[in-house]
């Protein structure tokens, strides 16, 4: 009996030293979770920090050279002269020489061997201090395109390369400053934008737009971005090189070409050929819409000169074209980089740029119509239900017309974060009518799109502003002929196929909208239940200002459809009509095929413009 009362409690402990058990791994497993979810948070954050400290990155010098050993002397040396910051810094720095071979000759055969060889035994004597030093010597003639595009392809996102043709010397200064950008450009998360694809420490001399503005930055500010590439020290990011080299793998393999109208780097191309790289390059930037990160500095000072010696580019030396900086000419502060958000932005004409512009609420909008308005005209254009090739043509006819005064509306999407990136303003009308719309009831894109419009004209009315409400599926062809057509008596113009609506700034349309069409589309939009059918926001218009017994006077168009007779459609462009416009239910192939056949369709593969288009003096 002893014996069974001391074992039966023994046998109660199993099953709860068991459950302990249990507990206790649930418990460390949930722990070593939690600090591997920790960890695994820190690294994926890593790239983009707040702090001074920069993440482990390796910079690679690329030095292109061919048949120059003064000018590549001049090159490995001011490079070797730079300050590469601490000595435990040093080693992330690695130098990689790329000497292009010579075509035979029968001629000069020996001429360029000997050549060659002075520049090996140059090279191979060349003691680089902060690094690995890798030397390729090449067996076959790659030409300038091939040398720059063949020299690195990223091993991570934490490498980047600074190229230098062999004509190219740096100041002493250029790796601090590049070693700057890095840190606020490229891992500070704050200041970080995906569409910046590196910096040039060359100084801006030129604008590729034809008729473009002339170059002119604010001299206070040290550094502003400008889409256009700089050969004469380049700092390349990862990401967009490896897409840059995909892009041009790409079209290189459909036999396409680099043309892009309106830019001088069609007569380069015309001229060199296959011989340079910088018109492809230039091409697929103005395709993504990305953009340079470029110094500006006085006196013609730069953090890299080129010598401009002869060779592919220049048929004799030319000499260099600035003075290099150095500790004397420049300020101690130069290093401190403002955050991307505060410098200024500019394309291929060198027309500012203006990215991030999202409209969220009507204090917003008030402040942002002021700066997109011209001679009082406002042109609202509708992203709900939007084809994204036909927002690109229009943009590119908006462009041809110089016509910048366009905002758009529409939910969030890809199309609607690009085109803020790009520089349009765009109004999110979710978080715009949320709090006009004090309800709980979810609406379709047309009664969105209906709401969003009747505000949006009204604050358009109290400014003064005119406003053209443009739907998607419809284009501006001659700004000119409609602006001829609106002046008259006329409040409200309508197209006779819809797609557009132009509401005349006036006493008599402020106070009509204000006190009857806003409230009249508010109530038909949010009636219990909403209506099935939708909002046709321009038909809509249309009934309540005839129905109020005013003059509303229909504005000609051009009708895109299947069945459309070519010919009767270029009659209608002959005529002068203004827009275009086609039914959504169409196939969109078709309407590109339409478009395409007027010399309507405006942009290439891509989705881009075909053409730069420049207009001096823009604001």
């Amino acid at each position: 009996m002893a014996t069974m009362a001391f074992t039966q409690p023994k046998k109660n402990l199993l099953p709860l030293l068991l459950f302990l058990f249990c507990i206790s791994v649930i418990i460390l497993l949930i722990l070593l979770s939690e600090t591997t979810h920790s960890i695994s948070q820190q690294h994926t954050t890593l790239p983009l920090n707040h702090n001074n400290a920069l993440p482990p990155f390796t910079l690679l010098i690329k030095v292109l050279t061919f048949n120059r050993l003064h000018s590549l002397s001049r090159c490995l040396l001011s490079l070797s002269s730079a300050q590469y910051g601490l000595a435990g810094d040093t080693q992330r720095v690695h130098l990689h020489v790329y000497i292009d071979h010579f075509t035979p000759s029968p001629k000069s055969t020996e001429d360029h061997l000997n050549n060659a060889k002075e520049i090996l035994r140059f090279v191979d004597k060349f003691e680089w201090r902060f690094g690995e030093k890798l030397v390729h010597y090449r067996t076959g003639n790659a030409g300038l395109q091939g040398q720059w595009l063949e020299a690195w392809w990223p091993g991570s996102d934490d490498e980047f390369a600074f190229v230098v043709e062999d004509d190219v010397e740096v100041s002493p200064l250029y790796y601090e400053f590049l070693e700057s950008v890095i840190r606020n450009y490229y891992y500070d998360r704050s200041s970080y934008d995906p569409s910046v694809y590196g910096a040039s420490l060359q100084r801006p001399r030129f604008v590729p737009g034809k008729h473009g503005n002339k170059l002119h930055v604010d001299p206070k500010m040290n550094v502003f971005l400008y889409q256009l590439v700089g050969t004469w020290g380049q700092l390349l990011f990862p990401k967009p090189w490896k897409e840059f080299r995909l892009w041009y793998d790409e079209h290189k393999s459909k036999d396409k070409k680099p043309f892009l109208d309106g830019m001088v780097t069609n007569g380069w191309y015309k001229k060199l050929g296959e011989r340079i790289w910088t018109p492809w390059f230039i091409k697929f930037i103005h395709s993504r819409g990305y953009f340079n990160i470029y110094t500006n500095f006085q006196n013609e000072r730069a953090l890299s000169v080129s010598h401009r010696d002869a060779g592919v580019n220049y048929g004799k030396t030319v000499g260099p074209d600035s003075q290099l900086l150095n500790k004397s000419t420049i300020s101690s502060d130069f290093l401190k980089l403002r955050p991307l958000s505060n410098l200024k932005w500019y394309d291929y004409c060198f027309s500012e740029v203006v990215p991030g512009r999202v409209v969220r609420n009507l204090d917003e909008l008030g402040t942002i119509l002021p700066s997109v308005q011209r001679d009082k005209t406002v042109i609202l254009v509708s992203l709900f239900s939007a084809d994204k090739m036909f927002i690109r043509n229009l943009l590119c006819h908006f462009e041809k017309l110089d016509t910048r005064n366009h905002i758009f509306i529409g939910p969030r999407s890809e199309l609607f974060y690009d085109l803020s990136r790009r520089g349009h303003p765009v109004i999110d009308a979710d978080m715009f009518l949320d709090k006009l719309v004090k309800s709980k009831t979810s609406y379709s894109n047309s009664v969105k799109d209906a709401l969003g419009n009747a505000y949006i004209v009204k604050k358009c009315l109290e400014l003064g502003y005119t406003t053209w409400v443009f739907s998607s599926n419809a284009l501006l062809v001659d700004k000119g002929s409609l602006l001829d057509r609106v002046r008259s008596e006329y409040d409200f113009y309508v197209g006779e196929s819809s797609g557009i609506l132009i509401v005349k700034s006036s006493s008599i349309t402020q106070k009509l909208w204000s006190s009857e069409i806003l409230h009249s589309i508010v109530s038909s939009a949010t009636k219990n239940p909403p209506p099935k059918q939708g909002l046709d926001f321009i038909h809509l218009v249309k009934e309540l200002v005839e129905r109020k017994g005013k003059m509303i006077k229909t504005v000609e168009t051009m009708s895109i459809a299947e069945n459309t007779n070519a010919s009767r459609v270029n009659q209608s462009l002959g005529d002068g009509k203004p827009v275009a416009c086609w039914s959504p239910e169409v196939d969109s192939n078709i309407i590109q095929t339409k478009l395409a056949e007027l010399n309507l369709w405006l942009i290439d593969d891509d989705l881009s413009c075909k053409a730069v288009i420049c207009h001096s003096s823009i604001r």
